[in-house]
């Protein structure tokens, strides 16, 4: 067996462990999980910056701290992958969703993710596939291509950190980063059957500019994926904490490892299988609703709750493809000053859809935004009013199975659910609603179809409780342990290596 084989499912926790103790060096670790990423990223399509010089340099700085017996962060030589997307690492190549007109873009400074888990002592070692503007739930764009999920490689991964969850899942890495506004974190973590966690509002920093409030309508959020909730928690301490370019960031400091410990006998759970308004394929329905049996086998009681929503699944999709799109426009204006014309030189970087809903809402009047902000203000009222009455909310994490890749960079959801029509872009995805709200939420593995896919759990807290998710999240995977499920994904024969991105 490899080194890279031996490492491939081990967690982030006992990675750390083993270069504490000096078992293994984060030269031989590097070195081995790119040989691992080299030889199975032809098939999934999930790496797509490769900064394996910095990576290695930093590997040898991080072998000659715990030779010094030098303190060390908590994810000391740990590796790990950022999203390409809005996420920067100095030097590295961002194109913002596989915009040819980036392909060469290189900024000079740090997104939240990158800056802290270099400081935990984390190690970089390139950048994951996302679709164009993160602007749907599903992983492809026309200057790479689609992301291959792991579990079956003729589907998607989900997006829109759809590398970062196919590269988990796979055994690469044990910690990658999603970002999250509207479920980019806990869509691709359903479809590929690992961790996805978004934290509540303002727990971890967003670093943004030149409009520090970018990310507020609807909230945008950066995460860690993982195969375990363990490796989540610390992945969480990691990234939390106040920062002063966030102005929503909490000034409270936390330690969320020991969430994980605690019991939640006697919690309330309120269970909704729809929402109130998504159909839901009977292959996710069915997998979720046998696995909520688990919090009553440890304690808590779980009853089915009605959130009152009166609005239809297509109404709220639409409006969340509308309150988001100022952000994109913001960031074309910037581009456009900097010399790049998305709008007129490159628009064919742009998806139809993507380029339907700008024209949309190009000429938006102030007025019908803060009528939007009134309807999303139903939504988390509708949502806190389960929290008067419950401890947890749980649902399905999204109301359909993996769709098959496109072969021409524009992979979609599905065009209906049970007969119903659905917005293609995220209507099928039972995760914006906490972008709306700022709710904390996770999506964990809740078993498996009976074609062999991953079906995910949405678990929601109360705001700020990100420990009550956790805790829930840990209680589950102990009573239903789903690691023996990664197996599928690496016993898959890697096909023929094709050129690096």
């Amino acid at each position: 067996m490899s080194l890279g084989d031996e490492l491939a499912y081990m967690s982030a926790t006992q990675l750390a462990q083993r270069i504490r103790n000096r078992d293994l060096s984060p030269i031989e670790v590097v070195d081995a999980v790119i040989e691992r990423i080299d030889a199975r990223n032809s098939d999934l399509n999930a790496v797509v910056f490769r900064g394996y010089d910095d990576a290695r340099k930093q590997a040898v700085e991080a072998d000659r701290a715990v030779a010094a017996k030098e303190a060390l962060g908590p994810l000391h030589g740990v590796p790990t992958l950022m999203k390409d997307l809005f996420d920067f690492k100095p030097g590295w190549i961002t194109t913002f969703g596989g915009m040819s007109a980036f392909a060469d873009f290189v900024p000079d400074f740090y997104c939240a993710y990158a800056e802290r888990m270099e400081a935990a002592g984390a190690i970089l070692l390139g950048k994951t596939n996302s679709p164009v503007l993160g602007y749907r739930g599903t992983c492809d764009n026309y200057l790479f291509g689609p992301s291959r999920n792991p579990f079956d490689t003729t589907r998607n991964t989900g997006g829109s950190s759809g590398g970062s969850a196919a590269a988990v899942a796979d055994g690469w890495v044990p910690i990658a980063e999603g970002t999250d506004g509207g479920g980019s974190i806990r869509i691709p973590a359903a479809w590929c059957g690992v961790v996805g966690y978004k934290a509540s509002l303002g727990r971890v920093p967003l670093l943004v500019r030149p409009n520090a409030f970018m990310g507020d309508a609807p909230f945008i959020f950066e995460g860690p994926i993982t195969r375990s909730v363990d490796d989540a928690a610390l992945a969480v301490t990691a990234l939390s904490g106040y920062h002063p370019r966030d102005p929503y960031s909490l000034t409270e400091d936390v330690d969320l490892s020991s969430a994980t410990k605690r019991p939640i006998d006697g919690w309330r759970i309120g269970y909704s299988a729809t929402l109130d308004v998504f159909p839901v394929e009977s292959a996710v329905a069915d997998v979720v609703e046998e696995a909520v049996g688990a919090f009553s086998q440890a304690g808590a009681h779980v009853e089915p709750v009605e959130l009152g929503i009166q609005r239809s699944h297509m109404e709220l999709a639409d409006l969340w493809c509308r309150l988001i799109m100022p952000a994109s426009l913001s960031t074309f204006e910037v581009f456009k000053s900097q010399g790049i014309d998305i709008l007129g030189d490159h628009r064919h970087d742009l998806p139809p859809e993507l380029q339907a809903w700008v024209e949309q809402c190009i000429d938006m009047r102030v007025v019908d935004f803060y009528r939007d902000q009134g309807i999303r203000s139903e939504i988390f009222d509708a949502v806190q009013n389960v929290f008067e009455d419950y401890d947890l909310l749980i649902s399905p994490t999204l109301a359909c199975m993996p769709v098959e890749n496109a072969t021409d960079g524009n992979t979609l959801g599905p065009e209906s659910i049970n007969g119903e029509p659905v917005n293609r872009l995220i209507g099928w995805c039972m995760t914006y609603f906490t972008n709306f709200t700022g709710h904390p939420s996770a999506s964990i593995p809740a078993g498996m179809s009976p074609d062999g896919l991953p079906v995910g759990m949405q678990i929601i807290g109360r705001p700020g409780a990100d420990a009550d998710v956790l805790a829930a999240s840990a209680v589950f995977e102990q009573l239903r342990p789903w690691h023996q499920t990664y197996s599928v994904c690496n016993e898959r024969t890697p096909g023929p290596r094709r050129s690096s991105p």
